[in-house]
């Protein structure tokens, strides 16, 4: 199966997009980890990070499909 470069740009595309969104969930978290917690912060808090772990298992999958269809294209594997 040839991999088109517009696959590829599309597929890049996806990729920077869930990393972007990945980091944002990160600083989420962030920002909600540097203040004191009440209970609702803490909750607050743990969803965040819940936010974060599903944004970056997004990312990474995005990654995987970009590197596998890099693969294909320039190795035939």
């Amino acid at each position: 199966m040839a991999v088109e470069v517009a696959d590829l740009n599309q597929m890049q595309a996806a990729y920077k997009e869930a990393v972007d969104q990945w980091v944002t969930a990160i600083r989420e978290e962030e920002a909600l980890a540097s203040v004191n917690h009440s209970e609702a912060e803490i909750d607050a808090w743990e969803a965040a990070d819940f936010r974060e772990e599903d944004a970056r298992e997004k990312a990474k999958e995005a990654k995987k499909n970009y590197e596998d269809a890099l693969r294909e294209k320039f190795f035939k594997f």
